[in-house]
């Protein structure tokens, strides 16, 4: 009882908490959980009955489904007993739903007599999902999935991973290691008050196949679902499955520049390297010429206008080009121009990185 979430703090003796006391009564179900219950018909008469067939249907809005039926007539049910039976459904429905069960039956006079009874329960949605994607420069996809807690008691957490699609790897971003051992940043509890919300962090890296394809990263719309399962107040189990989540694929037009490597902090005044990563994202054979123009604070080191040759549809190279900084502080790397020669057409690349410049009297740790 210490440990149940809903307990007045210091009172824990005195009273129970939501999580360990029944429902004040029967009405509301959640999205995602299974439905259960006790369907029975029981002869209340001093007769004996023939013929028992026993059905029961689930009515939502837009079905009817068919959650248990008499195999076969029962052939006579005496005074005092019961057909019965436990029927269980996964709700994926949320509003008004019927258990309709019907009864037929002969009496022993031969009449043959039937009644149905109607148990309404009203489906709920439990939680509120809401997410946020961001794309990397170096194609990796972050994931902020934000989820709340709409229902009136506290919800343990049981489960709440994202299923990548076939292009991606994931990686969870939701704990820290502390000496040698993983850590959830939740805390140790996992319950989820209501009205609650906690926000959950994925990393998605394109596998080592597909990132070699630049078309086919670029085309992709979908990047996974989010599968979350928690416990309520008795332990009932549910679980939900969000749809595909959509991705808006960056544009990164026919080529693409990014940067491989760069150091954070550099000395004044003297050279340094960063690896760029040049991709043809068009579907066409390019020749490229690489020129390299200086601006206030960065000089390029090297021969502009040379050569790269011909680069292939969705294909890559890297180059590692030199630079120096001659104005201290944060500067930003810009610069840089390719031309296909083939269209006679020039793309130009500026803030593509910042670096730290400092006085070479500075020791920099590398």
């Amino acid at each position: 009882m210490r440990d149940d979430p809903s307990t007045v703090h210091g009172a824990e003796i005195f009273t129970l908490g939501e999580m360990l006391t029944f429902p004040p009564n029967f009405g509301n179900v959640l999205l995602g959980e299974t439905f259960s219950s006790y369907v029975g018909a029981h002869n209340d008469s001093d007769q004996v009955v023939k013929d028992i067939l026993v059905k029961a249907d689930l009515q939502t809005r837009s079905q009817r489904l068919s959650l248990w039926a008499s195999s076969a007539a029962v052939a006579e049910l005496k005074p005092d007993c019961c057909v019965d039976a436990v029927i269980h459904h996964e709700v994926k429905e949320v509003g008004a739903h019927n258990l309709v069960c019907a009864v037929s039956y002969t009496t022993q006079g031969g009449e043959k007599r039937s009644f149905r009874k109607l148990f309404k329960f009203q489906v709920l949605t439990p939680l509120d999902v809401k997410t946020k994607l961001y794309n990397a420069e170096t194609d990796e996809v972050f994931l902020e999935a934000q989820i709340q807690n709409i229902t009136t008691s506290p919800m343990f957490m049981e489960k709440v991973s994202l299923e990548p699609s076939v292009m991606y790897n994931v990686t969870e971003l939701n704990s820290v290691n502390k000496a040698g051992e993983c850590v959830s940043t939740f805390g140790s509890r996992a319950y989820l008050q209501p009205m609650d919300t906690r926000q959950y962090l994925y990393c998605l890296k394109p596998k080592k196949e597909f990132a070699e394809k630049a078309g086919i990263i670029k085309g992709v719309t979908v990047i996974g679902k989010l599968d979350i399962v928690w416990k309520t107040n008795l332990g009932e189990r549910g679980k939900l499955q969000t749809s595909q989540l959509p991705r808006m694929a960056p544009g990164y037009g026919d080529v693409r520049l990014s940067l491989e490597a760069i150091p954070d902090t550099v000395n004044l005044e003297e050279p340094f390297h960063v690896t760029c990563k040049i991709t043809n994202c068009s579907e066409r054979t390019m020749d490229l010429v690489l020129e390299m123009c200086n601006t206030n604070s960065i000089h390029w080191c090297g021969v502009s206008g040379r050569q790269l040759g011909k680069l292939r549809p969705s294909s890559s190279l890297c180059l590692a080009l030199p630079l120096l900084s001659s104005v201290q502080g944060l500067q930003s790397v810009s610069g840089l121009r390719l031309t296909d020669t083939f269209l006679e057409r020039t793309y130009e690349y500026d803030d593509i990185a910042q670096v730290c410049v400092v006085s070479s009297a500075v020791n920099v740790e590398t």
